[in-house]
């Protein structure tokens, strides 16, 4: 599986990796014959980072709960907070649990940089943390994603598969993800990797806090300098943000241009199925939620990862972090039936409602 690793910007802070030593040299330092006795009698703390994106309340919160009850005979206990989109908010989250003495976090950071001081605050206190979904800087002892590189090229794929023969006099406009998330980065340089010198990127811009409304902002923007003759398709880092630029290719008079996206949310999902947005791309909630979950619970008992962990990664903190990287697939309308609707994300009623119907049956979703 590719090694993934944080691309740490010019002048950010340099952390000494030979300082700061391995992941596994940071655990065995907080290792203690009570972390290591615990049984099934546990508390995990989960920090989600928002609430605007519909995935975190509902699938990672109940999956990874769910996970947590199944591993430890229905013993083991959540302790939850949503920082929505506050990082000052986060870190009093992280304290709050410190104090609370829960066994072991998962931290979705909502800025993977200021993390690194309440990461290191749980380290001192002995307290396990799983970086889940996004890379986070500190002494983190496990970490959880997809491949986002990958995402990131599976998105500018499908935008040029899309464009077809066209694309090399195409112009494109790139919407990324917001700068104070690593996967953001990560998504945009995949895309690079695919559309670089492959078709013209005629506006480019990183959207605060992932807002669909920044997002519509950005797209009015590009608009007004590009011409809204001049634009063939958008590349879009996630479905929320996909919602509100096409909400401004509409006002401007702009349809049947390629639209990308990533989440596979319900609303995305239904304008795949009108033709308004291209794709989305499917990740399993449930396969990142429980090894989010299996990795917590073994670090709260004392357990060894050797087991779960697939991969290793480096996050600018500490080397060599046990990972697993869950695999992506590109959703368009030709496969809805064999991801959302199999894996029991939506039904079919739910996504083809009387507004959808229609067009539901014209691609073949009953």
């Amino acid at each position: 599986m590719r090694r993934a690793a944080v691309a740490l910007a010019t002048g950010a802070m340099a952390v000494s990796l030979a300082a700061c030593g391995s992941a596994k040299e940071s655990s065995d330092n907080n290792d203690s014959d009570s972390a290591a006795k615990k049984g099934d009698d546990i508390t995990i703390g989960l920090l989600l980072p928002e609430n605007q994106t519909a995935r975190y309340e509902k699938f990672d919160k109940p999956l990874i709960e769910k996970k947590v009850k199944e591993l430890t005979n229905n013993k083991g206990k959540i302790q939850y907070a949503n920082a929505k989109q506050d990082a000052s908010l986060q870190a009093q989250q992280v304290d709050t649990m410190v104090t609370n003495k829960v066994d072991a976090l998962i931290v979705d950071a909502v800025d993977f940089k200021s993390i690194a001081g309440s990461v290191k605050k749980a380290h001192d206190a002995g307290i396990k943390v799983v970086a889940f979904d996004r890379l986070a800087e500190g002494p983190i002892d496990a970490y959880t994603s997809f491949d986002n590189f990958t995402v990131g090229k599976t998105q500018a794929e499908a935008l040029l598969e899309a464009l077809g023969d066209k694309a090399k006099d195409s112009q494109i406009v790139m919407m990324n993800g917001s700068s104070t998330d690593p996967n953001a980065a990560q998504y945009k340089e995949g895309a690079h990797s695919v559309l670089d010198g492959k078709v013209k990127v005629g506006r480019e811009y990183d959207t605060k806090e992932w807002k669909a409304e920044n997002a519509n902002a950005n797209m009015d923007a590009a608009i007004s300098a590009l011409g809204k003759d001049k634009i063939d398709g958008v590349y879009s880092a996630n479905d929320g943000m996909a919602g509100g630029l096409i909400t401004a290719l509409k006002r401007a008079g702009i349809a049947d241009i390629p639209v990308t996206g990533q989440d596979a949310e319900l609303n995305a999902v239904q304008r795949i199925v009108t033709g308004e947005q291209y794709m989305s791309v499917f990740k399993s909630y449930p396969k990142e939620g429980e090894v989010a979950a299996e990795m917590a619970v073994a670090l709260a008992q004392g357990k060894s990862l050797d087991s779960i962990a697939t991969s290793k990664i480096d996050n600018g903190t500490v080397k060599d972090v046990p990972a697993v990287l869950v695999p992506v697939v590109s959703l368009t309308k030709d496969n809805i039936k064999e991801t959302v609707v199999k894996d029991g994300f939506y039904t079919v009623d739910e996504i083809c409602t009387d507004r959808y119907k229609a067009a539901c049956d014209k691609i073949g979703l009953k």
